[in-house]
């Protein structure tokens, strides 16, 4: 018997299937853990949902699946704090390199970044960048660009949309002719950027 939540499970968070199996493929190594991974993290998301829908459920999907691959790093790096005597004796090195492989995809999801955060309306970048990675809060970043903390909201909610179409499902705003596409301006941005002016 289908419920409200699942209805909403299927048309929102399902329909992503793909673009995560794709995302999970290209982050996570293990590709015997790939299917266990996609499975734990549509029931996080359901359990998440069935306390508070996500207002946007595709890059709470992304970022679920983020904080998984996270925990598991995280677990698999702790060491058992239990004595194991000399470790000269047993002729061991201990070394703690980053793989050629992993510091290329490193390399290769840091640039996927930085292109789309360019690829984003300046305005949305700017506010990004203030919220998401100067850690500014919202009414300083509105006080510091001049608009209303409303617009900050959606300047940051459509930013981040892009971020994640542009990252895992896309190109969301394309370049043209090697210059950032500008969306139609919603009415708070026409008119802080008429007060600005």
């Amino acid at each position: 018997m289908s419920t409200e939540l699942d209805d909403w499970f299927v048309r929102e968070v399902l329909i992503h299937e793909r673009a995560l199996a794709l995302f999970l493929q290209r982050a996570w190594p293990h590709r015997d853990e790939w299917h266990d991974l996609r499975q734990e993290v549509y029931a996080r998301v359901y359990e998440a949902a069935a306390r508070n829908r996500p207002d946007t459920p595709k890059a709470f999907l992304f970022a679920t699946a983020r904080h998984l691959m996270t925990d598991r790093l995280r677990r698999s790096r702790v060491v058992s704090i239990e004595p194991v005597g000399d470790f000269e004796s047993s002729n061991v090195y201990l070394i703690d390199e980053v793989s050629p492989e992993r510091w290329t995809g490193t390399r290769q999801a840091l640039k996927r970044v930085v292109e789309a955060l360019d690829r984003l309306p300046d305005r949305c970048r700017e506010v990004v960048w203030l919220r998401r990675v100067e850690e500014l809060p919202q009414k300083d970043v509105a006080r510091r660009l001049g608009i209303s903390e409303k617009t900050v909201e959606k300047h940051l909610a459509k930013g981040m949309r892009l971020l994640a179409d542009h990252l895992y499902g896309g190109d969301a705003v394309p370049a043209l002719d090697g210059r950032r596409a500008r969306p139609v301006m919603d009415e708070d941005e026409a008119h802080d950027r008429q007060q600005t002016d």
